[in-house]
């Protein structure tokens, strides 16, 4: 199930992919008896949460792996720059909307558990022991403890408040069953980082870019491909860590 929302796309100077060459190459890599569906929803809006784990549910009757990839680019800036709106745009987006994500994933794995609120350091029962994981759930970061991100505040707070708050909510999720990890990818080229459509200044990006380890930005597949092993079982005694997968990017 892949959600988009290409009216954002569109307003950024890399502009939307194609809808349908999207489907058309997801399809062409399932597997026998694999089946697929796609919405588009803006995720600003709060109400379009459950929306999006209906439908995805809705494919084969369960969700068993949420990986929350989206985030919002454009309107951001420096400290200098930012205003209530940039805040919260980046926040509503990026933070809460992922938050509600996996709060909405969670209560339909709970069965029935106490919907009462819960007083600070009061324990999910979730029925343990659980022999195997009953889902997974994997949050995107940016590299925010490994140096500044000039111009892009808004951005890196909201991100930050997701690595910064996946401890506690990995230690709810697991009492349910569900593993929670957070993965920073470092710098992944989908498109922002091309010379003829960045946003950023091009002298600034090809130094960037001769300072990368294997002189190059990550691809799509690599971050893919660690969120992949980590949703099998050989991953799953991995839960509630910030995993940095960037190439050694962080290490210059």
């Amino acid at each position: 199930m892949v959600h988009h929302y290409r009216p954002h796309d569109l307003d950024q100077p890399w502009g939307g992919d194609d809808l349908d060459a999207v489907r058309d190459g997801i399809r062409r890599h399932l597997v026998d008896g694999a089946t697929m569906a796609d919405e588009s929803a803006d995720l600003a809006d709060p109400d379009a949460v459950p929306r999006i784990i209906d439908a995805a549910t809705g494919v084969t009757g369960k969700l068993d792996i949420l990986v929350c990839n989206h985030a919002r680019s454009g309107g951001d800036g420096s400290i200098l720059d930012m205003t209530p709106d940039r805040l919260d745009g980046h926040w509503d987006v990026n933070a809460r909307a992922t938050l509600l994500l996996t709060a909405e994933f969670a209560r339909r794995k709970a069965h029935g558990g106490s919907a009462n609120e819960r007083r600070p350091g009061e324990r999910i029962d979730g029925g343990k022991p659980h022999p195997q994981p009953r889902g997974r759930v994997f949050w995107m970061t940016s590299g925010q403890v490994n140096g500044p991100m000039r111009g892009e505040v808004a951005y890196a707070a909201s991100k930050a408040a997701l690595a910064g708050i996946t401890a506690t909510v990995a230690a709810e999720l697991i009492e349910l069953g569900i593993i929670l990890n957070t993965i920073n990818p470092g710098p992944v080229n989908t498109g922002y980082m091309d010379p003829d459509s960045t946003d950023r200044p091009l002298g600034e990006l090809e130094a960037h870019l001769a300072a990368t380890p294997f002189g190059r930005y990550g691809a799509p597949d690599d971050p893919a491909e660690l969120i992949g092993w980590l949703a099998t079982a050989e991953g799953a005694w991995i839960v509630g860590q910030v995993l940095t997968s960037d190439g050694g990017f962080s290490l210059g």
